[in-house]
């Protein structure tokens, strides 16, 4: 199954790149090339500062070993269990139940629990929880992530540069003649809704690799089900209050931080919470 995730999101970045390399051909490469140094400068400090940003965004506070020894001792644990340098460890306060992991490299990480998450969950879900955000920093997850961002940047910023060319009168840098009205719909807007749509997909698949190699991490896939379980309780009782800068970066939960129902498959940054705990309980680890 880690193979197949692994291969999914190469080929969702693929399409990415295709969807970009097509979008090229309209605009020469001049523009294409304004709009990728644009996004990569953009993206870069967002992946460079990814620890120092989202924990300020949850307002996380570090905190020791004897003032969370249990919170420590699990992360240590886990941490030696995948070889990689122990995460900083922060606590968020706040009583929605929830837990990420960020960091540009495995020697940059950090793991932030929110104090509702410590209240909800026993030592061995914690340990689940833990296990899947410490293969989130062991697979460099948010350098992929970022890869992803930045390609669906470059895309979503020459659709708008499209739109501005259909109010100016101007389209792309070659003749465009019969369908050309049908393409700049298509470059404008379909594409950067495809962009974020292969984008969230990316965000899924990764989801589930990081629940199996967690769970294959500790050998255990029962304590993440079941903190999977309380968690999607937990989150419809106390959800994170929504703004932007939290919309922005709930992909990074464990779970999607807000209640809500409904929310089409394709946009939506996890999976379904029962199609995971599925997947646990039916593995062999």
């Amino acid at each position: 199954m880690a193979i197949k995730n692994n291969f999914k999101t190469i080929i969702l970045l693929g399409l990415l790149t295709g969807i970009l390399l097509w979008i090229g051909s309209f605009w020469g490469r001049s523009g294409l090339m304004f709009a990728l140094i644009f996004s990569i400068a953009l993206n870069f400090g967002s992946y460079w500062f990814s620890d120092k940003i989202a924990l300020a965004i949850y307002r996380a506070k570090p905190v020791t070993e004897s003032e969370a020894p249990k919170l420590h001792k699990i992360v240590r644990e886990v941490s030696h269990l995948a070889n990689i340098p122990m995460p900083r460890v922060y606590i968020i306060p706040t009583n929605a139940p929830n837990m990420f992991a960020t960091g540009r490299s495995p020697k940059h990480a950090a793991v932030a629990a929110t104090k509702g998450i410590l209240d909800l969950l026993n030592d061995d879900e914690i340990k689940g929880v833990v296990a899947h955000e410490i293969s989130h920093i062991r697979n460099r997850d948010i350098l992929i992530q970022s890869v992803a961002a930045t390609i669906a940047g470059v895309i979503g910023y020459v659709a708008m540069m499209a739109r501005w060319a259909a109010i100016f009168g101007g389209f792309g840098g070659r003749d465009r003649r019969g369908g050309g009205g049908l393409e700049l719909i298509i470059l404008a807007i379909l594409t950067p809704i495809l962009a974020m749509i292969i984008r969230l997909a990316i965000s899924r698949s990764r989801e589930y690799l990081a629940d199996e190699s967690g769970a294959k991490l500790i050998h255990n896939g029962y304590s993440l089900a079941s903190a999977l379980e309380k968690l999607e309780k937990g989150v419809q009782h106390a959800p994170l209050r929504p703004t932007s800068a939290t919309e922005t970066t709930a992909h990074m939960m464990i779970i999607n931080p807000f209640r809500g129902k409904g929310i089409v498959k394709i946009f939506s940054t996890h999976p379904p919470v029962k199609e995971r705990i599925k997947r646990l309980r039916s593995m062999s680890v």
